[in-house]
């Protein structure tokens, strides 16, 4: 698997010990589909075919029928132990080919809707993990997830243009601030990139801390790690304000001592 690099954690050592396993088999299943969707030289269609596959095998795990592929025997397990939802497992799915028809989002309105199945699922079946999916829960995991993503987007412009002809920037706001694809081409950060993405980061930045409320809602180490999740956001957010959103030179990730002064703060923030 080409470069898989994770901001924040996943099934990481803060979790007990019995959810890492379920953890686990749920982030596989999220990260096959997505390269089905992403990687390699494939056809379109080929890659629409694959995720239509995984689609198949969630439909006979909704009527019962034995997987027949090892993975598909884990999620079936997971899935019957902790009684989760399929529809998230559907929605990545359906966010995961939108990927590979959809290249542009004409507003941040399409883009939040995408967020809504390729982010929110995880987080809504990571509380039916926790026993802990009540309304008012979803809706602070909604923003998380959602704002975490948001935040994967302004990381991975470059990325995602060059590698995957792919632009997850709202285009009205974009011509707002007279920013061509020819600039994100270049790399160019001059004329109004920099304001442009510091709106995009403050913007986001507000959705992030009106889901962080649950890193205190949630107890013990679940709590903790989703502390962890929500100041991995806050990190690589300062990181983006502080290069002027200079994202072609300066792509930021999440250090060693990043990640020790955020679990300080975690352990700490009660």
């Amino acid at each position: 698997m080409p470069q898989h690099y994770e901001n924040f954690p996943v099934a990481s050592v803060l979790l007990p010990k019995r959810l890492r396993h379920p953890v686990s088999v749920i982030y596989s299943f999220a990260r096959a589909a997505d390269d089905f969707a992403d990687e390699g030289d494939l056809e379109d269609a080929t890659r629409l075919s694959l995720l239509g596959n995984f689609r198949s095998e969630l439909d006979g795990i909704d009527a019962g029928i034995t997987p027949a592929t090892p993975l598909f025997v884990d999620l079936a397990e997971v899935v019957a132990r902790h009684r989760l939802p399929l529809q998230p497992f559907y929605d990545l799915l359906d966010a995961f080919s939108q990927d590979v028809t959809v290249k542009r989002y004409a507003n941040l309105g399409e883009l939040m809707n995408y967020c809504q199945r390729s982010a929110n699922p995880v987080g809504l079946l990571l509380l039916h993990l926790y026993d802990a999916a009540s309304e008012r829960n979803i809706s602070y995991s909604n923003a998380i997830c959602s704002s975490l993503q948001l935040i994967n987007f302004l990381q991975d412009v470059a990325i995602d243009y060059h590698d995957k002809d792919r632009i997850y920037l709202p285009q009205d706001e974009l011509a707002k601030y007279r920013i061509t694809e020819a600039q994100i081409a270049r790399g160019d950060c001059g004329g109004l990139w920099q304001p442009f993405m510091q709106f995009q980061i403050e913007r986001t930045r507000k959705l992030l801390q009106s889901g962080a409320p649950l890193g205190n809602i949630l107890r013990g180490r679940i709590g903790l790690e989703m502390r962890m999740i929500v100041m991995g956001g806050e990190t690589i957010l300062r990181k983006l304000h502080k290069s002027g959103g200079d994202v072609f030179n300066n792509r930021p990730i999440l250090k060693s001592g990043d990640w020790a002064y955020m679990l300080y703060r975690a352990l700490r923030k009660k």
